[in-house]
């Protein structure tokens, strides 16, 4: 489909008389983050629709520096009245002395749409036949399935950035999810099953994920969890399916290598570039610019481009993730890491898309080659300390391994470990990459869509909390 343009958010010539009305009132530095964001969402759930939301948020957040005093303010209203109120509340924050110099702004401001079928002009009533149709299926895999939730949500931001640098960019980001879980009961109580489908993609989602068959996928987990068996307990192998531990790498070692934490000494790779952080097998990225997957954007909310960024080549810790005001303060180039969660908030540095690059070998002969351990399909939520790199992961569906094959599956139990260990310890990887579902990341109040992912993978020891004896 070719791609249609949007026009900016805001005329260029407003923007430019609102960065210099930031100038002449104190600032060094100037900074205009124009947002408009549409959402829209429905839960079904007991075979009725419980919640048809929608919502729209419109505004502009204006950041000024003096020195590394920085001072920021936010407005709904995008008059140039407004504007100029804001840019003069942020001066004033940061309490520099006045500058008149004249505002070049490059760039259109224009974004482009590569969205086939935009979710808001789909009805609402195509939307509750999908979320239908998928309880139907998930109730129609067994008897023992008592519960379905099925939730649809949409989102558009268009995002317009310009700052005294003369960075005039914009994007605008369209993503689109359907999330199904499971209840399944039986002699041993409930288990749960869930299968998540998202992307940057508008309502065409559905014409290229079958979703009778992600639902089927979502009930079959609930109900192989009615077989399961306690967790074992103590050090195991542990082999990680491909794309179900991606999040395992986003919060005990993506998170230590943002620059902020780094600065704040809050990170355990501080002053460790250049060296082997982890097994030579192991490379980790970090990429805004991957397809369609739910961390993608064509800039970062500080108006610069996303890229491809090896934060880990070969074992050896190449380069931390950097927003734009510490990059600037340390003389190199931003990497497209400047997020927020809406124009009411400061950016800070996020991950976007992060994962662990392919192997070679098979995924069935790492399987066949661990004795006994641990497979995890896919895991929960978790807590990460950045200063130490300790973790501990739920582990939502997993099966123990037993002379080289997968048999009984586990309860839920907890994964423990070190992220720096983890890199270390990690004996082989598959060549089956493929990233997980998609998330949100929390970072000092602010959530922002993220990816991950990972090959098939075995670590050669982890904690498993599990109740067995």
């Amino acid at each position: 489909m070719q791609s249609k343009s949007t026009s900016p958010l805001i005329d260029k010539e407003i923007v430019a008389r609102t960065l210099a009305s930031a100038m002449k009132n104190g600032g060094e530095w100037a900074e205009v983050f124009v947002e408009d964001r549409q959402n829209a969402s429905a839960d079904f759930d007991e075979g009725r629709v419980e919640a048809m939301t929608s919502s729209r948020d419109l505004g502009a957040g204006i950041r000024v520096t003096v020195g590394e005093v920085t001072g920021f303010a936010h407005t709904s209203d995008l008059s140039p009245a407004g504007l100029d109120e804001a840019a003069r509340a942020a001066a004033a924050a940061a309490k520099g002395s006045t500058m008149n110099i004249p505002i070049a702004l490059r760039g259109s401001g224009t974004s482009k749409n590569n969205v086939a079928i935009p979710p808001s002009s789909v009805p609402k009533s195509e939307k509750v036949k999908l979320l239908r149709l998928a309880d139907a299926s998930a109730r129609a895999e067994d008897h023992q399935i008592t519960q379905v939730n099925v939730r649809y949500s949409e989102g558009c931001r268009q995002v317009l950035v310009a700052n005294t640098d003369g960075v005039f960019n914009a994007d605008n980001q369209t993503r689109t999810l359907l999330s199904v879980n499971c209840v399944a009961s039986g002699d041993q109580g409930l288990q749960t099953g869930r299968e998540t489908v998202g992307y940057t993609v508008g309502f065409e989602l559905f014409d290229e994920h079958d979703i009778e068959a992600m639902a089927r996928r979502a009930a079959n987990r609930a109900i192989t969890k009615l077989l399961a068996r306690p967790a074992p307990s103590g050090q195991l192998p542990v082999v990680i399916e491909k794309g179900g531990g991606g999040v395992l790498f986003h919060e005990a070692c993506g998170h230590g290598l943002e620059a902020d934490l780094v600065n704040k000494g809050a990170s355990v790779f501080r002053d460790r570039l250049g060296e082997l952080v982890a097994d030579p097998s192991v490379t980790l990225v970090d990429d805004g610019t991957m397809g369609v997957e739910w961390g993608t954007v064509a800039i970062d909310d500080e108006g610069c481009p996303t890229q491809k960024n090896v934060l880990i080549e070969d074992g050896v810790l190449t380069d931390y993730m950097w927003d734009h005001m510490r990059s600037r303060a340390e003389g190199r180039s931003p990497s497209g890491n400047g997020r927020r969660q809406s124009y009411q908030h400061l950016p800070m540095v996020r991950m976007t898309n992060t994962f662990v690059m392919n192997g070679e070998v098979e995924p069935q002969a790492i399987i066949s080659d661990t004795k006994s351990g641990v497979y995890v399909a896919q895991l929960g939520g978790g807590q990460v300390n950045t200063a130490t790199g300790d973790f501990v992961f739920g582990m939502t569906e997993a099966y123990l391994i037993e002379n080289g094959e997968i048999t009984t599956p586990l309860r839920e139990g907890n994964l423990i470990g070190n992220g720096p260990e983890v890199l270390k310890n990690i004996e082989v990887i598959g060549n089956d990459f493929a990233m997980g579902s998609p998330g949100t990341c929390g970072k000092d109040g602010q959530g922002v869509p993220v990816g991950d992912g990972q090959p098939t993978l075995r670590v050669a020891a982890l904690t498993i909390g599990g109740t067995a004896n």
